[in-house]
């Protein structure tokens, strides 16, 4: 639960996200829009897991179907223009598990678990006034040197080399429960998903790698997911998110593998379908749900996004289009 001056600050970044939504179209995605592509696959739960590990969706030695969006992090620029693939940015991963029973945490998906992921064990943020610092600098009300810190840790997250979105690792970067525990998790690609980025003077080189992989070449592609214990409040904090868990610390442990096979997925049905999922760490079983602050922020602003945006494709899709366009 959230005391009053945390609901007044979450509500004062929902109202600056709804409005840079609007401003740069209110039916597009304003959280990691760029899709690298959405592609279907396999989450196969490990046989002999502990039992404190054997919780949720990790209960059972079986294989969930996933579909998974790999994207860039960095805002439109303007509709129909995204951040070129050459440029720094952070870059994401996001797992929506299907068939998964229980009930859960958001009563919009009914059979989902989703785990977002970007490339990075760390969150640039600490806390919930470093989103309405972060509104107050990008608006110059704020000068950029009170926020040295999270600059330099947003600008170490955005700098990695990327030649592929399978061939890079990513994180969880806040903390989630395993029941009564505290995790974090990671997945780690495996060492045959490297590829050579032979399109890498191309602004969307990191779909057309995807498609090289997948597609063009027909190898399929390997994740490990993994899952990285809290120990104490000093060597893995819950709150602060810009300080990393420490391997030597907390090693981290494999509960699953993801499989992707190789398959054709750069088509319009494909991105439509892409369009309109909605990813975000609140589709969950209240045994995997978020934990801290900062993603308590995020439960109320990705559900009103998402349906802000929802509503205005829906509004989009019935009104009459020009003589001659195709809506299908």
């Amino acid at each position: 639960m959230t005391n009053p001056q945390e609901q007044a600050i979450i509500n004062a970044i929902l109202a600056d996200s709804l409005a840079k939504q609007e401003e740069k179209g209110p039916d597009l995605r304003q959280l990691h829009p760029k899709s690298h592509g959405l592609v279907w696959g396999e989450f196969i739960i490990e046989e002999n897991l502990p039992d404190t590990l054997q919780i949720g969706v990790f209960k059972t030695v079986r294989s969930y179907p996933v579909w998974i969006r790999f994207s860039n992090g960095g805002g439109l620029e303007e509709r129909g223009k995204f951040k070129s693939d050459k440029q720094p940015d952070v870059r994401g991963m996001a797992i929506k598990l299907m068939n998964v029973e229980g009930e859960k945490v958001l009563d919009d998906e009914e059979k989902t678990q989703d785990f977002v992921l970007v490339n990075s064990f760390i969150f640039f943020l600490r806390d919930l006034q470093g989103y309405v610092n972060l509104a107050k600098l990008q608006k110059g009300e704020l000068d950029p040197a009170s926020m040295s810190y999270e600059l330099g840790l947003l600008a170490k997250m955005s700098a990695q080399q990327v030649s592929s979105p399978l061939s890079i690792q990513y994180g969880s970067t806040t903390s989630y429960q395993l029941g009564n525990q505290a995790i974090k998790f990671c997945v780690r690609p495996h060492s045959d998903n490297e590829i050579s980025p032979s399109s890498a003077d191309s602004e969307n080189y990191l779909r057309e790698a995807i498609v090289k992989h997948l597609t063009t070449e027909g190898k399929d592609a390997y994740f490990d997911f993994l899952i990285q214990m809290y120990v104490n409040d000093e060597k893995t904090p819950i709150e602060d998110s810009t300080i990393e868990w420490q391997q030597t610390d907390s090693p981290f442990v494999k509960v699953a593998t993801i499989k992707i096979p190789s398959q054709v997925f750069d088509t319009e049905e494909r991105k439509r379908l892409d369009e309109g999922l909605s990813f975000t760490p609140w589709h969950t079983l209240p045994e995997h749900q978020p934990l801290g602050a900062v993603n308590l922020a995020r439960k109320k602003i990705y559900q009103e996004a998402t349906r802000n945006r929802r509503e205005h494709i829906q509004q989009r899709l019935r009104e009459p289009q020009p003589y001659g366009q195709n809506n299908s």
